[in-house]
């Protein structure tokens, strides 16, 4: 059994890996009304998505093994306009994040930007919604426009293609049909290159019937496989430690992408007397608690029930134990 392992082990080909995600599609693709915002990059395509492909180069070969090559991810952004964030923390969350990322070497960050102006728009007619627009009146709105993002992503994608002859193969995070020209240059410029198409959309396991978006027809047709989700439960093991060491200044999870930021915040509030400092604080919610089923706090705190729990054990320790013990146990 151990010869046979071995020998098909040799004969699988191993293709090196870049990836290049357009930031934008996989937030309101994937993350966007998730706890699962403070995604490890690396771990997600290396350990969950290229695993899970089987791809063939010959009709009759063992399926590829994919490898992430050094440089592993580009990541492709642009950052936040205040005047248009719609939460209050918005700016400073995405901040942290970007921050995370730049700490690892295996991760590049491009970013372009956003563009805010006042633009005049057709109003749909409310009493004949299928009148065409220039029977419509306008009204002017707010038009806020993400810039070079999807150009930076297509130039570097073809630019590593032609460059970078370590490279086996492609893989593309993104439903947008802008790609598309790219993707059909580089099949025709340097076709030793396998493209992989990621489309960044969730698939809820608890909710099997619950539709997919359907990869673009223009991609599709570029890439040599394409895989239509990523599943909740990849997002859920692919995340970063909650505080990440960096050069000049740490890089910490925002408050705002736990699951309930509401019960997670009154517990810190509560536990205040006991664990003054969120590193504290985390260090023992992070912990199994054998005065809480075993369970750890963090958890618990991600619904109602847990959080009732934790606030009463955290009041009645500190009936119990303020002034004479200051530390949770």
């Amino acid at each position: 059994m151990s010869r046979f392992f071995h020998f098909r082990e040799a004969e699988m080909a191993t293709l090196r890996t870049r990836v290049y995600i357009d930031g934008y599609n996989l937030y309101y693709g994937c993350l966007r009304k998730t706890p699962y915002k403070w995604l490890d990059l690396v771990e997600l395509f290396g350990k969950h998505i290229l695993p899970s492909i089987l791809h063939r180069t010959a009709p009759h070969a063992p399926a590829s093994r994919m490898v992430l090559d050094h440089c592993a991810i580009r990541y492709f952004t642009a950052p936040i306009v205040p005047r248009a964030a719609k939460g209050t923390d918005s700016v400073a969350s995405q901040l942290q994040y970007h921050r995370a990322l730049a700490t690892n070497d295996r991760i590049s960050i491009t970013s372009g930007y956003y563009s805010l102006s006042k633009s005049n728009q057709y109003v749909v007619d409310a009493a004949d919604p299928d009148k065409d627009p220039r029977e419509c009146g306008k009204i002017t709105v707010w038009k806020l426009e993400e810039k070079q993002s999807d150009v930076n992503l297509a130039l570097s994608l073809y630019d590593d293609a032609i460059n970078c002859r370590e490279l086996d193969q492609l893989v593309v995070v993104t439903n947008d049909t802008d790609i598309a020209p790219a993707l059909e240059l580089i099949r025709r410029k340097a076709n030793h290159l396998i493209i992989g198409l990621v489309i960044p959309t969730r698939r809820d396991d608890n909710n099997p019937m619950k539709k997919e978006r359907q990869p673009n027809g223009e991609l599709r047709k570029h890439a040599h496989w394409v895989r239509k989700h990523i599943a909740l439960e990849e997002l859920a093991a692919s995340q970063l430690p909650r505080v990440i060491p960096g050069k000049n200044k740490d890089a910490t999870k925002p408050i705002s992408w736990y699951a309930r930021p509401d019960l997670l915040q009154a517990a810190m509030i509560a536990a205040k007397p006991i664990k003054p400092k969120p590193r504290d604080f985390f260090q023992w919610a992070d912990t199994h608690n054998p005065y809480l089923r075993n369970q750890r706090p963090i958890d618990l705190l991600e619904h109602d029930a847990g959080a009732a729990l934790v606030m009463a054990y955290i009041e009645q320790y500190i009936r119990d134990h303020i002034p004479t013990d200051a530390n949770l146990t």
